[in-house]
């Protein structure tokens, strides 16, 4: 028993000896690597990336075959690389040339503006100069010469600006008539939309279409004590072949004004009545904008636009009102366009009333009937001649 315990306890340790060995080996080999340079793991990496990169070579050959270039092949991709390289030279040299000329145009255009600029200062800005030619001094005559010119100039073009903002003269209508010749009242007709609608197409052009009884509520106003105007923000000379067609005689419209003889106020061509010379009292003025009117509105009776509907009425309604105001005398017309200036559609307000006016006055007919005296009912029939 003792012998096989000595040889067991040998062999164990023999065997610890030499685990312990390989135990030591291996990590002497593990600090040895440790220890070892960069160099050693970057020749490492690169020997695994080349691996790698031949497999996947020799991967994509086999899928995708390539077969190696010839030389006539090699030529042509050499010819249009070369190609290639001469239409962009030209470009680059075309460009280059248009810039070159767009800098040549600028220069010229800002030399062109600026001799235009100079005659126009020459030109506007001298002094003016009477019959005898002696200069005529004005309130820049004490500034020196170049600030002469230029305030001159400025105001020359202020002028310009004030022509097209304001109308071309203060007093737009001749003075009345005398009295047995004048009529009473005015009546001022916006034309656009009032009276005609305008129409445009490729092949006809501009065209006009009359509203339904335009001719029958102009010879209406014509014989009722009206003064006829036509007033329009429209150009004349392409409404004043439709009024000469509208009036070929010129008997029933009065006078024709037109966008010259407006004020141009924030886009809008408007309306002064003061500069007509006549009585604001007896002056109706007739639009579908009420802004047109913004200077007068209470001399102002705003329609609705007419957008060329064939089945409208409202000039003969409108005729209507005008005669009943001038059949009524009265005063001041103010008061009547205030009381409709409340309703948006005046013409349809001044309809209803007309119709409970002659309610009442039917009503009022049949009570009279009714109020007769029996007697005298049965002997009217005896006692007529």
């Amino acid at each position: 028993m003792s012998l096989r315990k000595i040889l067991f306890l040998t062999r164990a340790a023999c065997c610890k000896g030499i685990k312990l060995q390989t135990t030591n080996f291996s990590r002497q080999n593990i600090v040895l690597l440790s220890a070892s340079s960069t160099r050693f793991y970057s020749n490492i990496g690169d020997k695994i990336k080349d691996n790698k990169e031949a497999e996947k070579v020799d991967i994509l050959g086999r899928f995708f075959p390539q077969s190696p270039p010839s030389g006539r092949d090699a030529e042509d991709v050499q010819k249009e690389q070369e190609k290639f390289e001469q239409e962009q030279k030209e470009k680059s040299k075309e460009n280059e040339k248009n810039w070159r000329r767009m800098k040549i145009g600028f220069a010229v255009f800002g030399g062109a503006m600026t001799v235009m600029g100079g005659c126009l200062v020459i030109e506007m800005g001298a002094p003016r100069r009477g019959d005898d030619g002696q200069i005529i001094e004005d309130e820049f005559s004490h500034l020196p010469l170049p600030l002469q010119y230029l305030r001159r100039t400025w105001k020359e073009l202020t002028f310009y600006e004030k022509m097209i903002k304001e109308p071309s003269r203060e007093k737009l209508l001749p003075d009345p008539l005398p009295a047995p010749y004048q009529p009473t009242y005015t009546l001022v007709l916006e034309f656009t939309d009032v009276l005609v609608h305008p129409d445009w197409s490729y092949q006809t052009g501009w065209r006009f279409k009359k509203r339904p009884g335009v001719d029958q509520f102009l010879q209406t106003v014509a014989n009722s004590d009206y003064e006829v105007v036509i007033f329009t923000s429209e150009n004349a000379f392409m409404i004043w072949p439709v009024l000469d067609k509208l009036d070929p005689e010129n008997k029933l419209i009065s006078y024709r004004l037109f966008r010259d003889s407006t004020h141009f106020i924030d886009g809008v061509h408007v309306k002064n009545l003061d500069g007509l010379n006549r009585d604001l009292s007896k002056v109706i003025v007739v639009d579908w904008n009420k802004a047109a009117t913004q200077f007068q509105p209470d001399n102002a009776l705003v329609l609705k636009k007419w957008k060329g509907a064939d089945d409208d009425t409202a000039l003969l309604d409108l005729a209507n009102l005008l005669q009943t105001i001038a059949m009524s005398n009265v005063k001041d017309v103010r008061d009547v366009l205030r009381y409709y200036a409340q309703y948006d559609d005046p013409i349809a307000a001044f309809r209803d009333n007309q119709r409970r006016l002659l309610e009442q006055m039917a009503e009022r007919e049949r009570e009279g009937k009714a109020d007769v005296p029996l007697a005298r009912s049965w002997l009217r029939p005896f006692t007529r001649r």
